[in-house]
């Protein structure tokens, strides 16, 4: 009876065999989701609790803001200029392409404009930010903070996150117009419009709420590229080789938080 039992136990193992790592995958999943969610807690706690220090604030501005904007100008720019020549293109066949201007400043405004800045910013200011506190973890230097009473998450999170919630506003501020401008440089060329039809064009097609809904959503972008970005650091272990892929893990993970959020918003945006 025993033995039976043994040979049933073994049948029930090899039978849930295969579904060990997604179960495994799953319960981490959710692990994470936790630590995470506990994380942005203690990030509000602290920020509301205690005044950040306008140094290490302005010293994370400069890092996330300033040292990105490159990046997302040159996005935003030839983003703005590859939808001029599509739409020429193909509002050309109804006779529409003068209102190529229409589109490419809707286009950027709801989505393309927040999405791509805040994606570059993903790729650039979050791998730093992963990246340095990764080095931190490694070395032991936060566990040397705690020991001299300085809590991690108030002098290295809360900056963090916080300049990333101010840096991604103005980042998609900057890029939405310099977007539009490189998509007038298209259409002028392509339409054979004038730079001031093109800009009234814009002007009248462009609510303000399509501008405000986009740069609404760069808030949510931000707080998940800053939070994600400081979670893995925090998290990281092994030495340099986990550096790397905290770093790799932190990129990927913001970059498909910010299409999901994308979509919830927008969507709410539409029912609102």
């Amino acid at each position: 009876m025993h033995f039976c039992s043994e040979n049933k136990m073994r049948r029930f193992r090899r039978f849930l065999a295969p579904f060990d790592g997604f179960l495994n995958r799953t319960n981490d999943f959710f692990m994470a989701v936790g630590r995470v969610s506990h994380l942005s807690f203690q990030f509000f706690y602290y920020l509301f609790r205690y005044r950040p220090r306008l140094r290490d604030l302005s010293a994370q501005l400069f890092f996330i803001g300033n040292k990105s904007l490159g990046i997302v100008l040159l996005t935003a720019v030839f983003t703005g200029m590859v939808l001029a020549l599509q739409f020429s293109v193909s509002l050309a066949r109804f006779g529409l392409k003068i209102y190529a201007g229409s589109v490419v400043g809707i286009a950027i405004a709801r989505e393309l404009g927040p999405v791509l800045s805040s994606l570059m910013l993903a790729a650039r200011a979050g791998s730093g930010m992963t990246a340095e506190l990764g080095s931190m973890a490694v070395t032991e230097q936060i566990m040397a903070m705690e020991a001299m009473g300085s809590n991690p998450i108030r002098r290295l999170v809360v900056p963090r996150v916080l300049a990333s919630l101010i840096a991604a506003p103005l980042l998609t501020v900057i890029a939405d117009l310099v977007g539009v401008l490189g998509g007038m440089m298209i259409t002028m060329m392509e339409a054979d419009v004038s730079a001031r039809y093109y800009i009234d064009q814009t002007l009248h097609s462009v609510e303000f709420v399509d501008f405000s809904h986009g740069i609404a959503k760069t808030i949510f972008f931000g707080f998940a590229i800053g939070i994600i970005a400081c979670y893995e650091g925090l998290n990281t272990k092994g030495g340099t080789e986990g550096v790397g892929l905290s770093t790799t893990r932190a990129v990927v993970t913001s970059s498909i938080l910010i299409l999901i959020i994308d979509f919830f918003l927008t969507k709410l945006f539409i029912l609102l």
